[in-house]
Parts: structure tokens; sequence; C-alpha cells
């Protein structure tokens, strides 16, 4: 899991080198989708189970929000939301919507053996795609760089 001094290292003070993202350039796009459609699998089975996900740049979760289903009838319900972590806001001076996860929520890191079993891959290779594609993300966030990163 990454945590402590990992998560600093999504911090970039330089640009990203190729040199640090080897996997990423041994595995092709159509892997490092499986690795990623996997992890959004996982997300979401933990989101169902009212769980929060933390990846090392933030935290995916469910927060309670009120729909609108008539004229006078609204509803409670939850909504999944992905809250990036101060340390990420605060050094690429991001502006985020204000979202509070209910403290109550329990939070899970990725569990990588179980995303590397679904796919049949080694548990390394899955951690590694994780942390250089969060690596690139984060790449892109120091060089301006518009970025969409989807998850079903």
């Amino acid at each position: 899991a990454l945590q402590g001094p990992e998560r600093m290292s999504y911090l970039l003070f330089k640009p990203l080198g190729p040199e640090e993202l080897p996997t990423l350039k041994e595995l092709t796009t159509s892997e490092i989708c499986r690795v990623w459609a996997a992890t959004s699998g996982y997300i979401q089975r933990q989101l169902l189970q009212k769980t929060a996900v933390e990846i090392g740049i933030g935290t995916f979760a469910l927060v309670p929000a009120h729909a609108t289903v008539a004229e006078d009838t609204i509803l409670p319900v939850e909504r999944p939301v992905f809250k990036p972590c101060k340390f990420l806001k605060k050094f690429y001076h991001l502006k985020c919507a204000k979202t509070e996860i209910p403290d109550e929520t329990p939070t899970v890191q990725l569990d990588f053996g179980q995303i590397a079993a679904e796919i049949h891959f080694r548990r390394e290779i899955v951690e590694r795609c994780i942390h250089e594609t969060l690596l690139f993300f984060s790449g892109a966030l120091r060089d301006n760089k518009e970025v969409e990163f989807s998850f079903k």
C-alpha cells in the first residue's frame, strides 16, 4: 500500500524521465487498460460495500446527496466522488469542489493481489503499473496538461 513517504513520490519537482516508468514501457496499451479496468472493478465493489478506497493520490468514496425525483419529492442518495489528497491539491494548486467523506466510512488501500488474480497478472506488475500510471498522471498535473482519467 502506498503510505507515508511513498505518497510524497507523487509530488514531482522535476519532469518525469522515461526511466521512471519502466513497467508502462514494457506493457501494451491493452494490458495497462486491463489493469485499470480490474482496478476500477475493485473500487466499484468496495463502494457498493460502503467502503472508501485510497489510491495514493486521493480517495474514492460515496457521499450523501439528494436527488429530486418529482416536483416535491427529494430522495436521499449516495454519489461516488474522488477526493484528491490534501498534499496533491496544495502542491499542484488544484481547485476542487469541497467534499467531505463521512467520518464513519471505512477506508481500504488497493488490494493489488486481488486485482492481479482477477486478470492473471503478477502482483508486482499490477502494483508497478498503477504506481507508474499515477506518477504519469502527476507529471501531467505538474506540466499543467489537461488530463482525463476515467473510471467505469
